[in-house]
């Protein structure tokens, strides 16, 4: 009796960018996809690891861009995965971090698709990191927040910032906020409720990617410094006095920096 593989397909976090900042294993679940279904965000200096018989599937999702919707994204995973492919889902950053992949994961099993998940290092991780600033020190911050600026398309933005800063501050949390460039305004006015007008925040543009860019400045001079400098998205917004040093090494003005 011949026995059948169960389908699967494999979750890859492709990380910020940088392709050396990608794990061994991600590496190799690459090189051996036959298929690959591959985020807006992924370069082809990553996607170069794919053997050269594989079919590249671009799947683009970018916040503010038309969008492959994900409904589609996880049908067309389905089906070459039960077609016998071997299917990588390549994403940017960590799928389990704001990537959809637990969505990803419910609905394949849900058709008896087995899932594999690697993990790739996160922007806001990466970008902090970039700067020369830990997430979390014994004196400035006890923990770390991960946490979208962006509601659900459709709902009501459930998020309490104000609350939420407050938290932050009690704690010693540092706050780490994707996908919140284009709310900065309310971010920032809402903050200010709870955290002090001269927290330093750090936005980080294009993270571990050759035209990164930051800027460095105070809470209340956040949604003023990215229309100034005209940072978009992808960017990543990191709140709290781990920067505290780097804001003052660097004062307010002429902040903007390149990575390398």
């Amino acid at each position: 009796m011949t026995h059948t593989p169960q389908p699967h397909v494999t979750l890859v976090g492709a990380g910020p960018g940088d392709p050396e900042l990608l794990t061994l294993k991600a590496v190799k679940a690459i090189a051996s996809a036959t298929v690959l279904l591959v985020d807006d965000l992924v370069s082809d200096a990553i996607t170069a690891h794919a053997a050269p018989t594989a079919r590249i599937i671009h799947v683009g999702k970018r916040g503010g861009c038309k969008s492959t919707p994900q409904t589609f994204i996880e049908k067309l995973m389905a089906q070459e995965a039960l077609a016998g492919e071997t299917v990588v889902r390549l994403k940017g950053g960590d799928p389990f971090i704001f990537g959809r992949g637990g969505e990803e994961v419910e609905h394949l099993k849900a058709q008896g698709i087995a899932v594999t998940v690697i993990n790739g290092i996160t922007s806001g991780l990466a970008g902090a990191t970039s700067l020369g600033i830990p997430l979390t020190h014994r004196e400035h911050a006890h923990g770390v927040l991960f946490i979208t600026g962006h509601a659900k398309h459709g709902a009501a933005d459930g998020v309490d910032w104000s609350t939420l800063g407050h938290t932050a501050v009690q704690a010693k949390l540092t706050l780490v906020i994707y996908m919140g460039v284009s709310g900065a305004a309310h971010l920032q006015e809402a903050l200010l409720h709870s955290m002090r007008t001269n927290t330093p925040v750090a936005v980080i543009h294009q993270v571990s990617l050759p035209t990164q860019r930051h800027v460095v400045c105070e809470l209340q001079q956040l949604h003023d410094t990215i229309v100034r400098e005209e940072l978009a998205s992808p960017s990543v917004i990191v709140v709290g006095d781990v920067f505290k040093g780097l804001l003052a090494m660097q004062g307010t003005t002429d902040l903007l920096a390149s990575a390398g």
